[in-house]
């Protein structure tokens, strides 16, 4: 894998269990063009903090992406992680489209440029047709996977697909019958679903019976958010991929990391359920300003984050002050500040 990020389709950075970001794209005002000095800067922050980023997400408004904005952020993503010496942290790019033969063209094109795995997310424009068809649901992420040069996890947000809500049965036999597949990101928020997955994945066996085509890249159950990391562990969950670690990466890594220890020494599952009350909080409330609101944040914190691109409308002015002062935002940004020393107030 080399620095400027072509890795020839060779997965070599270990999938691990833990706390992922969709991590936003920043635009230059008034142009609209990809803001890559800030982009940069906030990967490195993130990852340095031990949150993966991954690239033209949800929240990254991939949708709102050209195929080579989404190349050109990957190559700066990879740039960036090896420049702070962060060679082996793994990139995940999203490479969801409205068919399956763009999306695995797609997948093809980030993994030329760099990205170490993909997420795809069904496309919800004909959602009507596909949400109760078991078989053409299983058989799009059963080609993708086939035929994509990297290990791919699949994205069940029923708010962006169209209501389209794959169920456990669905994702269990998918993870069974794919190789290539290396997990599930659950933004429908059901932990009864995450427990029901993760009993099937997480057994002692079924590494042995249902090995990955990449070793690095085991099939991890992952949450959408931060509200239920404390309960998914116990679960057997693997962690979240989460717009909050955005916002709050040092709180979230010492959440995970305290939940999973508390399952060795139980003196810690107080303390847990501390950080997972704060941090619960100011996701439901955070997340209710969408990405629009993220950045918002992000500008007052670190000085970077800008506007959405069109036709995604900014947070009213009102709406932004109200979300900063909000005590369930005031809570977790005093709690960041506690466990990084460096978040300041712009």
């Amino acid at each position: 894998m080399t620095a400027n990020g072509f890795s020839n389709g060779q997965t070599s950075r270990l999938l691990k269990p833990g706390i992922y970001a969709p991590i936003p794209t920043f635009f230059l005002p008034e142009s609209e063009d990809l803001d890559l000095p800030s982009f940069e800067a906030h990967v490195t922050r993130v990852a340095t903090a031990g949150v993966g980023p991954l690239i033209a997400g949800s929240m990254g408004e991939a949708v709102h992406l050209l195929h080579s904005e989404r190349v050109a952020l990957i190559h700066a993503a990879r740039k960036a992680l090896d420049t702070a010496g962060l060679n082996h942290v793994p990139l995940i790019v999203g490479t969801g489209t409205g068919s399956t033969r763009e999306t695995i063209e797609l997948t093809k094109e980030a993994a030329e440029a760099g990205a170490d795995y993909a997420i795809v997310i069904a496309s919800g424009y004909f959602a009507g047709a596909l949400a109760g068809n078991k078989e053409a649901l299983k058989a799009f992420w059963t080609e993708i996977s086939e035929k994509s040069p990297i290990p791919v996890m699949i994205y069940n947000y029923p708010g962006a697909s169209g209501g389209i809500d794959l169920d456990s049965d669905i994702i269990s036999e998918l993870a069974l019958e794919c190789p290539n597949l290396c997990g599930v990101k659950l933004t429908c928020g059901n932990v009864g679903k995450l427990t029901r997955i993760a009993d099937v994945v997480s057994g002692s066996d079924f590494s042995s019976k249902y090995p990955r085509k990449n070793k690095n890249a085991p099939f991890l159950v992952l949450g959408g958010f931060t509200d239920f990391i404390t309960p998914s562990t116990y679960a057997n969950g693997h962690g979240a991929i989460t717009g909050l670690g955005n916002v709050a990466p040092h709180s979230i890594v010492k959440l995970f990391e305290i939940s999973v220890a508390s399952r060795e020494d139980s003196s810690l599952l107080p303390e847990a359920l501390r950080l997972q009350g704060i941090i619960g909080r100011a996701d439901f409330t955070i997340a209710k300003a969408s990405i629009s609101g993220t950045k918002y944040l992000l500008e007052k914190l670190y000085g970077y984050g800008g506007l959405p691109r069109k036709p995604l409308p900014p947070i009213s002015s009102d709406a932004a002050q109200a979300l900063w002062d909000h005590p369930h935002t005031q809570d977790l940004v005093r709690l960041e500040r506690e466990l990084s020393g460096k978040v300041k107030v712009k």
